[in-house]
Formats: C-alpha cells, sequence, structure tokens
C-alpha cells in the first residue's frame, strides 16, 4: 500500500462507536489489516495489524495512554507513529486518522 500523497484520499471506515475503549478492531482493505485502537481518552489510532517481532494481531493488545501491547509478547509499540518502545526495536506503519461527526476516517490511497 506504497502510495504518494497525491494518491492519498480520506476514507470513512467506521463509526467511533465500533471501537471498543481500551481495545481495537481490524479493518481489511485489499488484503492488507489495519489495527484500529482507541485510548482511554477516545483518540483514535490506525497501525498496521502485525507487530515486528512475531506477527501478532495488534488490534488484540491492550491500549495504555499512547501505547498498544502486543498480545503475543508484551512489545509496545507507541500509537501515534508506530515505532516500537526500547529496550525492543521495529516499527509498524501508522495511518493518518481523523473523526468527524463520530465517524472515523483514514488517509487511504485511492
Amino acid at each position: 500500500m506504497n502510495a504518494t500523497a497525491e494518491d492519498m484520499t480520506w476514507q470513512d471506515v467506521a463509526g467511533l462507536a465500533d471501537i471498543p475503549p481500551l481495545g481495537g478492531r481490524v479493518l481489511v482493505i485489499a488484503s492488507h489489516e489495519i489495527a484500529l485502537l482507541r485510548n482511554e481518552d477516545g483518540e483514535v489510532f490506525a497501525l498496521d495489524n502485525l507487530c515486528p517481532h512475531k506477527g501478532g494481531p495488534l488490534a488484540e493488545g491492550t491500549v495504555t495512554g499512547y501505547t498498544v501491547h502486543c498480545p503475543l509478547h508484551g512489545w509496545r509499540i507507541d500509537l501515534s507513529c508506530g515505532q516500537v518502545r526500547e529496550p525492543d526495536c521495529g516499527s509498524v506503519r501508522a495511518w493518518d486518522v481523523r473523526i468527524e461527526a463520530g465517524r472515523v476516517l483514514l488517509r487511504l490511497p485511492r
């Protein structure tokens, strides 16, 4: 799903109420899985749904603050940028998200 900025558009993908607080939901776009994750402040983040360690499903992880904990081995990943937190290393793609009128929009390829 590599695209230039010109090839991207905001797309309505879910209702805010569809994403549980402190949890996640999987979104599949063109066979690509994206985890929609919601923190205790009601903010929504979108990351590729595979932990870089062993491919754990991040949408099934535990959300605390601005971190999701991989359900397989507890790797901590920053929700805002997809960067794995020390002492581990790696990253996953973070997608641009915005909320409008209770709907979640992602910036995705056209």
